[in-house]
């Protein structure tokens, strides 16, 4: 599906601020559908109390947030990183009261929202980022709040946008959500039929889900054996580290103290653990 690359010049330049601003500068946004995603629209048509505070990440040219603007809701916030776009959204939509926009970096941001909108984020995103993602939706939801829309169920020959499966969504978000809904999208457009899987994730508030930055491993020989010594602790229910080895993301049934993982990784002194807050 040619149609959904994104990359101006090269796909080796850092997914960053500067990369991302280029690709609305040169209006090359093979991924915006220019609609909806009809799965996303049929979900937000399920939605009852209009005030509830809805959030979209990555939200590009906001196709949802019109969508949800029409609908009458009243409290939507959408960020991107790119200044480009953000100041055509301003534009856009004026001084409505009932949509904020934020530049900045999601992983940045600070508030607590009942729905989390993905389209599109997920997939830009690189996959040693994942991890993260997961602890961050997980801190910015309500009580009871929902992730909900779309990842992809396939892989790319370039990218962004980064592929994935079912599978690796079950392993990467178990026990840190509550999974309502985890297949096929059935009503996706045309080019993208077979190839979506429709999410609603429901936070867990049983569990602890924790965040660290992990110095020291360069094979993933050593990333299985820390990962195997992590879940030797009583508490421990996932334990999943991301693909450079930098971040390892902890569910556990109650918080575990930094000191009590870090001396499970005494073995080797150039293994450190601390936590991101």
């Amino acid at each position: 599906m040619s149609e959904e690359k994104c990359c101006i010049v090269t796909c080796d330049l850092p997914l960053d601020k500067t990369y991302w601003d280029n690709q609305y500068q040169a209006n090359t946004t093979g991924w915006d559908l220019g609609q909806v995603a009809p799965p996303i629209k049929s979900y937000i048509d399920t939605l009852q109390d209009k005030s509830i505070a809805i959030l979209i990440p990555g939200c590009g040219n906001s196709h949802e947030a019109d969508y949800l603007l029409q609908q009458g809701f009243t409290n939507i916030t959408v960020i991107d990183i790119a200044p480009t776009l953000v100041y055509s959204l301003k534009t856009k939509f004026g001084d409505n009261k009932n949509i904020t926009i934020v530049l900045g970096d999601f992983f940045e941001h600070k508030g607590v929202y009942d729905v989390v909108i993905e389209q599109t984020f997920f997939c830009a995103l690189p996959p040693r980022m994942r991890q993260k993602y997961v602890w961050k939706m997980h801190q910015l939801l309500s009580e009871h709040g929902v992730l909900a829309g779309l990842l992809f169920n396939r892989d790319f020959e370039i990218s962004p946008p980064f592929g994935g499966s079912l599978d690796e969504y079950q392993q990467l978000f178990q026990h840190a959500f509550l999974f309502n809904t985890l297949s096929t999208a059935t009503n996706s457009v045309a080019a993208r039929a077979g190839n979506e899987l429709f999410i609603e994730f429901r936070k867990n508030n049983f569990t602890q889900v924790n965040l660290y930055h992990f110095e020291g491993i360069t094979c993933s020989g050593c990333k299985k054996t820390v990962t195997e010594k992590f879940l030797t602790i009583d508490d421990a229910i996932t334990v999943s580290m991301n693909t450079d080895f930098s971040e390892v993301l902890i569910v556990t049934k109650k918080q575990i103290k930094i000191k009590k993982l870090q001396e499970l990784i005494s073995y080797d002194e150039n293994y450190k653990i601390s936590k991101v807050n």
